[in-house]
């Protein structure tokens, strides 16, 4: 699947950046993994957000 992503990425128009961020659930405590396929001009404000 990872291979069928980088290959979507490099031909599109945009620079776009696969973004993983960690965050602590509420409800058990436990860590979880939000991925997303953003502008790399938005990549900051992305990691920023709580």
């Amino acid at each position: 699947m990872a291979k069928k992503v980088v290959a979507t990425l490099q031909t599109s128009g945009k620079d776009f950046a696969k973004v993983i961020r960690m965050v602590k659930s509420p409800k058990t405590g436990s860590y979880i993994f939000k991925e997303d396929i953003i502008p790399n001009d938005q990549v900051k404000g992305f990691l920023a957000k709580k």
